[in-house]
């Protein structure tokens, strides 16, 4: 397999992660082709196990150095960063109001979520990686996983509760739906 094949398929994957690792388009673009350039470098090191886990590995590395030199205090503050949701042509123009304020209320909840919370939100729930895909793209153990995604959702939820507190939160389940919907809007 040629670096093309492996790596080129999960670009979109990997801009995602960097995008929310960094809440920044622009910033996203440029981490994501400084990943890919490490990639391509290391690429006689992969021995074919499973591209997409080595290169979101070689993305979330590229993420984390570059917020160090660049936004150290970014690792552990708030972000305030409103996406825009995707607006899709079948629903009325009402529908689509509180469907794109929903999506924006999970977006804030999700950037207002410690970093290595909102990692795993991230490869669980918008790349739909396995927990064991998550352990090896973040080098945490499986245990450190699951805990970090039970309380990212628990956090999540009380962030939801709080920014909108005349909805009916029936459960701490977030939906792919909502939260996949707007992050396209941001390609």
């Amino acid at each position: 397999m040629n670096f093309e094949e492996a790596v080129l398929p999960h670009l979109d994957a990997a801009y995602n992660l960097a995008r929310w690792l960094t809440r920044n388009e622009h910033d996203a673009q440029d981490v994501v082709q400084e990943a890919y350039l490490r990639a391509f470098r290391f690429f006689s090191g992969f021995h074919g196990a499973n591209s997409r886990a080595w290169l979101l590995t070689i993305v979330r590395n590229t993420c984390f150095t570059w917020l160090r030199h660049n936004r150290s205090p970014e690792l552990s503050a708030d972000f305030d960063e409103a996406v825009r949701a995707k607006e899709s042509d079948e629903p009325d123009p009402e529908t689509q109001q509180v469907l794109k304020a929903r999506a924006q209320l999970v977006n804030s909840a999700i950037e207002k979520l410690p970093v290595e919370f909102r990692e795993v939100m991230v490869l669980r729930e918008l790349e739909e990686l396995s927990y064991k895909e998550i352990a090896v793209v973040t080098g945490v153990p499986i245990g450190t996983v699951m805990s970090r995604l039970a309380r990212a959702r628990k956090r999540l939820y009380e962030s939801l509760r709080e920014l909108s507190p005349g909805d009916s939160l029936e459960t701490p389940q977030v939906t792919r739906s909502a939260v996949t919907d707007s992050s396209d809007a941001s390609h």
